[in-house]
């Protein structure tokens, strides 16, 4: 499975690194570009116009890759349905915002029916295939031989909602610095990928695909970026993310491996409470939380490697927690 694992990789970061080049010109011609808030950091008014929707690279190598290995390899078609379906949302929210030219995209309640329709589907699968259960391991209790599996029983569907929606956001906010979502997915990836194969939990090789598709993606994608992922790629990572922890009982471990995932989430939450709470007061300059550093004086590249670095630190904390 190693070989296999690692021919995946090798393989998504081919077509991804081979894409880009064809691609982004053909997104330039489309006019299919980036368009800035202005009530966002000023420095990034120079940004409007690179090219979005780039998740389409990044989304078109999972997908060829992970044929190469359905037969061999069923238990990634689940999370290979997840990861288009949250996609195929962040897609429609791009193009009506790009194409259509409408700057909210899809709105709250069409977005979120989306993934609670898509998530809904997984479920289903989880309860009723038998390959998975209702158990998940606690992290720093002995690992999979001797830890503690906690069933939790009729409360593990809300508990999956509740996951996925909230990985799925998470993820999203984080795609907002040049190569920022990409940087740290790869090292989430990464870990689920050795998690995966230590494991034979058989979704080594998507894991792979993912991880080796973001570094290819990330040649176009660091700063300055010539490509941007959107929605349709931040969108669908979030739904690979969490689709491949619940297929390995992994959930409780998203939080620490994705720390930089909830700050961001987290960060808006509490601004928008309390902006709504004080009557205009801020607790962060500007929230995702990415947005507030910048304000503080820390350059974009400055931002992905801190945030890059903590979460290679925590994946490494996670692995021992195993």
């Amino acid at each position: 499975m190693i070989q296999e694992t690692i021919l995946a990789v090798i393989i998504a970061f081919a077509i991804s690194a081979l894409l880009c080049p064809a691609v982004i010109p053909f997104l330039h011609k489309l006019k299919f570009g980036q368009q800035i808030r202005q009530e966002g950091p000023q420095a990034h008014l120079k940004k409007a116009g690179t090219p979005t929707m780039g998740g389409l690279i990044i989304l078109g190598s999972i997908i060829i890759t992970s044929l190469f290995y359905l037969r061999d390899y069923p238990k990634i078609i689940p999370v290979l349905f997840v990861t288009v379906g949250f996609g195929i949302i962040g897609f429609l929210d791009d193009y009506i915002k790009i194409v259509m030219k409408r700057s909210e995209g899809l709105n709250p309640k069409q977005k979120l029916a989306g993934q609670i329709l898509i998530t809904a589907v997984f479920v289903c699968y989880l309860m009723r295939s038998g390959e998975v259960g209702t158990e998940i391991l606690v992290p720093f209790t002995g690992g999979f031989d001797q830890g503690i599996l906690l069933d939790l029983g009729w409360l593990y569907i809300p508990f999956v909602f509740l996951v996925m929606l909230g990985t799925d956001n998470g993820v999203n906010f984080t795609d907002g610095l040049d190569g920022l979502c990409t940087s740290v997915t790869i090292l989430v990836a990464t870990f689920l990928t050795i998690v995966a194969l230590g494991e034979e939990s058989g979704i080594s090789p998507i894991t792979g695909a993912v991880a080796g598709s973001l570094l290819g993606f990330l040649l176009f994608n660091v700063y300055p970026a010539r490509v941007f992922m959107g929605d349709t790629g931040s969108l669908a990572l979030g739904g690979f993310v969490a689709a491949s922890a619940f297929m390995m009982q992994l959930p409780l471990f998203i939080p620490l491996v994705g720390l930089i995932y909830l700050a961001e989430v987290l960060s808006v939450i509490i601004q928008v409470t309390y902006f709504k709470k004080t009557g205009g007061k801020r607790i962060f300059k500007m929230a995702p939380i990415h947005h507030h550093f910048e304000l503080c004086g820390w350059s974009e590249t400055r931002v992905v490697a801190v945030f890059s670095i903590i979460t290679a630190i925590l994946c490494l904390v996670a692995y021992l927690g195993l």
